[in-house]
């Protein structure tokens, strides 16, 4: 379980294709330390379990369902990527619950700048756009977000869309504040929301 609160800032050091997955290397010293075989680290919102550490370097296996549902299969090396160590049971809850299971991709569609802060503008697949709400949490890349506003899409042919907006910390500390519009970005929506909706589904059978 993560929060959603970027640690670090890691670059890729290496993707290599095996048939239908894949192995990463990725350099990351602030979230190797005390770090061990078999713990789990977040790239880019993907809870990934490390399978070889080298000093400030780790290794991971991403398999085909991960990089069919992901970005991380267009990595190459010399790639920022979000890194996260899971939450302890003692620490604090600082963004919002997130599984590092990424429910699906968008694309970041426009980029607006007032003063210190960024407006960013990113398409959902239709079938996750009810699970987000305006207010509410969102994980774009690993990092916790909240909506400040929703487009349907509606009647116009476009895909449904979500904005938030970075300060200037969120813009420094993660690969969104180079990210530009095109770029594609990997979303795991509120599994409180999921959650509610299987409960609800239920009761109605």
């Amino acid at each position: 379980m993560f929060t959603g609160i970027v640690e670090e800032l890691g670059e890729v050091v290496c993707m290599h294709a095996d048939g239908g997955s894949a192995r990463i290397q990725v350099r990351g010293p602030l979230v190797m330390v005390g770090a061990a075989q078999g713990d789990s680290i977040a790239i880019n919102g993907v809870c990934l379990t490390v399978t070889g550490i080298s000093g400030g370097e780790f290794t991971a296996d991403v398999m085909g369902e991960t990089l069919a549902r992901s970005s991380l299969g267009s990595l190459r090396a010399g790639a920022a990527v979000n890194l996260e160590r899971p939450l302890r049971l003692d620490g604090r809850l600082g963004g919002h619950l997130v599984q590092g299971h990424v429910d699906g991709t968008g694309t970041i569609v426009t980029r607006e700048q007032a003063g210190a802060w960024h407006t960013v503008r990113i398409t959902i697949p239709a079938e996750l756009a009810s699970y987000v709400i305006h207010k509410g949490s969102v994980a774009v890349d690993g990092i916790s977000l909240t909506v400040s506003a929703l487009g349907e899409g509606s009647g116009t042919g476009a895909d449904p869309w979500f904005e938030v907006s970075l300060i200037p910390e969120t813009l420094e500390r993660t690969t969104l504040g180079r990210k530009q519009p095109g770029d594609v970005v990997n979303l795991e929506v509120d599994m409180i929301a999921k959650y509610v909706e299987r409960l609800l589904a239920g009761r109605t059978r």
